[in-house]
């Protein structure tokens, strides 16, 4: 998880969550308890998948509309989740998940 400036300058990097061969839990209270504790003005997250493929799962896609919909609500937006896989990566905002 980035956690950003509003000049987009990079205040904290953090993992918050390592999650199994095939699932992770992510809970929106967590990073954005964080995001207020180094006063960022938005966010940005950043998850890999072991297997290769960049392509967002279901899941991958139903916590980015939670982290969105939870940004908004509080100020502290989320600017892109970014799904790294094997020399690729999804961008779900380029995607036009949210």
């Amino acid at each position: 998880m980035f956690f950003l400036s509003t000049r987009n300058k990079l205040l904290h990097r953090e993992t918050i969550f390592i999650g199994s061969l095939n699932s992770s839990v992510v809970h929106p209270r967590e990073i954005f308890k964080q995001a207020m504790r180094y006063s960022a003005a938005s966010i940005m997250c950043f998850h890999n998948h072991p297997s290769g493929d960049a392509s967002p799962s279901h899941q991958d896609i139903a916590v980015t509309k939670r982290l969105k919909k939870v940004g908004d609500l509080i100020g502290i937006p989320l600017i892109d989740h970014i799904i790294i896989g094997n020399n690729t990566f999804t961008s779900l905002k380029q995607e036009g998940y949210f």
